[in-house]
């Protein structure tokens, strides 16, 4: 069900910092227009550290409803609370989500039972398909591949997302879950050699401004067009770079901006891009023809 190329949905904001549903409304047409397969709503680069919980079910609400089941909505429900991971999963799936994508701990720092044991309530008190989130560069700790092996199998987790970079750990997850899970590449920079080793797509940032370029690199490996794939991957480099220029969502908040897609409004402690750095992105985006 979460394979392919999927968006990381950015969140846009009004100028009174409100959730912009209108124009939410329309980056999910676009995404749609554009070929992706997934909508992931409330992700990091969704900016769902400072959603409210109320902002968090309009968010997810408004999905559900624009995708109007013509694409997988796969919500980010994830907190450092186990309990809390619950109720908003519940409530996403309540709110019409066919999946949720359910973050490591962060700052916790739980050991690797701890985190077989979150997931493992969440999974039991939650009858959704569920995706694990490592990214231990947010979280401050690295899920490793034997726990995530231990979860494949548990039935109703069925994926993970992998962003720690890894890719012997990464490999070792493909190798040992067989048929049980699926890995979805959570760095667009890997998504080519994690696929090329048997992950099923990308959870994207990139997405947001170029969804169709994104789902043709997906398309090409999983058609077996290994040359288109490799110039593909390479020649998107410098903007996936571009992505990361500051702290996601920041770069690809302000060239949704550039574009004329949202507003470039993001909520603190997250603040606008360095003049310098919006040089460079303002670059990149002339580049590949974006403005």
């Amino acid at each position: 069900m979460f394979r392919g190329s999927m968006v990381a949905l950015i969140t846009p904001f009004d100028n009174e910092g409100r959730f912009d549903e209108h124009t939410y409304r329309e980056l999910i047409e676009f995404q749609i227009e554009n070929g992706t397969d997934v909508l992931v709503p409330c992700g990091t680069t969704g900016e769902s550290a400072t959603l409210s919980y109320g902002e968090h079910d309009r968010v997810i609400r408004a999905c559900v409803e624009q995708v109007n089941g013509r694409r997988p909505v796969l919500a980010g429900t994830g907190s450092n609370a186990t309990h809390e991971a619950i109720d908003i999963s519940q409530r996403a799936r309540e709110l019409g989500a066919d999946g949720v994508l359910l973050v490591t701990p962060y700052y916790n720092k739980p050991s690797q039972e701890g985190l077989y044991l979150h997931y493992r309530q969440i999974a039991d008190r939650v009858h959704l398909p569920q995706v694990l989130y490592n990214v231990p560069g947010r979280t401050g700790i690295n899920m490793t591949a034997e726990t995530v092996l231990r979860l494949a199998e548990i039935p109703n987790i069925v994926a993970i997302k992998e962003a720690s970079g890894n890719l012997t750990q990464i490999s070792e997850i493909i190798a040992g879950a067989g048929d049980k899970l699926d890995v979805i590449s959570g760095d667009d920079f890997l998504t080519f050699p994690m696929m090329a080793c048997g992950a099923k797509g990308v959870i994207s940032v990139t997405a947001n401004i170029m969804p169709r370029e994104v789902k043709a690199l997906v398309a090409a490996v999983n058609e077996g067009r290994w040359e288109e794939a490799r110039k593909l991957h390479l020649e998107l480099l410098p903007i996936h770079r571009a992505m990361f220029l500051e702290s996601n969502p920041v770069p690809v908040k302000t060239a949704a901006a550039m574009m004329g897609k949202c507003g470039e409004v993001l909520r603190l402690p997250l603040s606008s891009l360095s003049a310098g750095n919006r040089e460079k992105l303002s670059q990149i985006l002339r580049k590949y023809r974006l403005i």
